[in-house]
Parts: structure tokens; C-alpha cells; sequence
């Protein structure tokens, strides 16, 4: 990307489609595995410049425009030192948004945040938001690439014209009001675990890893999708190690999870 790198390691979306690595499945499509459309797109994003700013329709809105699924996610960030914009300081209306857009002045009425390694935000379609420059993360989300680009700083793309913008089309789906806080507060003891997120979408959860730990995968429905943000360890026999993913699909029993002997690690796990 012309601002850094995405890695899709869980991936249903047409033509982008994770591919069983190892065992009797390997070779097959996520969708193949699963049976449909898996709902979930997982990714780990390294922007070493700002990404621009954007937002994402809902379900409504992008059936609506026949475009599939809305974009709801969430972002567990992965490094310290980083920074993000994530909603509004001041309320806007359809007028003052594209003033502002046509003015160069869009990102003086965003949130910006400073971040640090496992600081979580939660970002419901509507709400506008970018990856800032020295961020690296897990972005968990609907499984769509439906994304309205708002403002792009002026520069180039990598064929070095100016990359398109969708305003127009941006205006209904943007919620114009500020709210009271963008970043979910946490507490995660250490060897616990502490739902982040519980959306229709996807319920998330974090993991601190001092030793092994039975899991239950009860209430996940078909799947758990596990990705280590810190450190190393396994599932099961399968290892994992800082910036992989794996699903487990189908298990009606409990999982366990282990950091690498002698050290600590952190999972964190999604699931519909």
C-alpha cells in the first residue's frame, strides 16, 4: 500500500480468500472449509505513513446500495508510540463535512490518540477514523471492503495520481455526533482474560498468557479465531507466534492456550 502493509490472515472475501495451510483440508479456500461466506476478515496492519481518512457504511446502507455488507470493526493495537483518529471533537452536518473536506481542514474536528501496545478501539460503521503513521494492529471486522475515503492529504497513489475520494457518497453513512469516549476501557489482571468487544458482529476477547489455560468454546458458535498479539505459544499443538492467526472451526470441546516455555504471551480471540 502506499502507506504500508496489511496482512489478511483470516480471509472469506472473494478473491482474497485464506487457504488452508497444513492437514487434510490444506489447499482449500477458507469459504470451501466453512461452507459460505466465512463472516469474519481478520488483518495485521503496519502503516508506517498516515492512512487516509475514511468511513464505512452499515448493513443497512450498503444493501441498500447493493454493494453487500456494511463494515463495522475494531482495531487491539500491537506497539507502543503510535497514533490514531477516531471520531469527532465537534458535531458536524452533511454542509459542514464537505466544507471542510473542500477547505483541507477535515482532520481539525477529529480525535486524534495517542497510542500504546493493547489499547483497543471499537469502530461502529459511521464513525470516521484512520491508522496513523507508526501504528501497528489487529483489525478484526465484517467481512467487506466497503470503504468511503473522505480525505487523503493531497498525495499521489502508487501510479502517482491523486487517489479517488468519495464524498458524496459519504454522507449518509457518517454519524455526525461526538461522543464521550472512542477507546474501550479494560482491565486485564495478569494470567486473565477480558471481553473487549460484544457486538452482533463479532465478540472479541483477550488473553494474558503465564501458563497454560483451558479455554471453552462454548457460545462461539462454529468458530474461534485466535490471534497472537504478543509474544508466542500454541492452541492445541499447533504453535503461534506474534502477528499469526489460526481458526479453530467446528470444536465442540475446549482449547487450550499456552505461552512458549518461560515466557508470557497474549492471544486475542473473535468470534460471531
Amino acid at each position: 500500500m502506499v502507506w504500508g502493509s496489511e496482512n489478511w490472515v483470516i480471509s472469506g472475501f472473494a478473491g482474497r480468500e485464506t487457504r488452508v495451510a497444513e492437514g487434510p483440508f490444506a489447499g482449500k479456500t477458507l469459504n470451501e472449509v466453512y461452507g459460505g461466506e466465512f463472516p469474519l476478515l481478520i488483518k495485521f496492519i503496519d502503516a508506517r505513513e498516515d492512512l487516509s481518512i475514511q468511513v464505512h457504511p452499515d448493513d443497512e446502507l450498503a444493501a441498500a446500495r447493493g454493494i453487500g455488507r456494511g463494515k463495522t470493526e475494531m482495531w487491539y493495537i500491537m506497539n507502543d508510540g503510535g497514533s490514531l483518529f477516531v471520531g469527532l471533537k465537534e458535531p458536524l452536518t452533511p454542509e459542514s463535512y464537505v466544507r471542510l473536506v473542500e477547505e483541507n481542514r477535515l482532520t481539525d474536528v477529529l480525535e486524534r490518540h495517542s497510542v500504546k501496545k493493547g489499547d483497543v478501539f471499537f469502530l461502529p460503521a459511521g464513525r470516521i477514523h484512520a491508522i496513523c503513521g507508526g501504528s501497528v494492529l489487529c483489525e478484526i471486522q465484517e467481512t467487506s471492503d466497503n470503504t468511503y475515503r473522505l480525505y487523503d492529504y493531497n498525495r499521489p497513489g502508487l501510479d502517482g495520481k491523486p487517489r479517488q475520494l468519495h464524498t458524496e457518497e459519504a454522507k449518509a453513512a457518517i454519524d455526525y455526533k461526538v461522543y464521550p469516549s472512542y477507546k474501550t476501557d479494560y482491565n486485564l489482571e495478569p494470567g486473565g482474560s477480558e471481553v473487549l468487544v460484544r457486538d452482533p458482529h463479532f465478540t472479541t476477547s483477550v488473553y494474558d498468557l503465564r501458563e497454560p489455560r483451558i479455554v471453552s468454546t462454548e457460545g462461539c458458535g462454529r468458530f474461534l479465531a485466535v490471534m497472537c498479539v504478543e509474544g508466542s505459544g500454541r492452541v492445541n499443538c499447533v504453535p503461534l507466534k506474534c502477528g499469526e492467526a489460526l481458526l479453530v472451526l467446528d470444536e465442540k470441546g475446549p482449547v487450550e492456550f499456552a505461552p512458549a516455555e518461560g515466557t508470557t504471551a497474549k492471544f486475542v480471540t473473535s468470534h460471531e
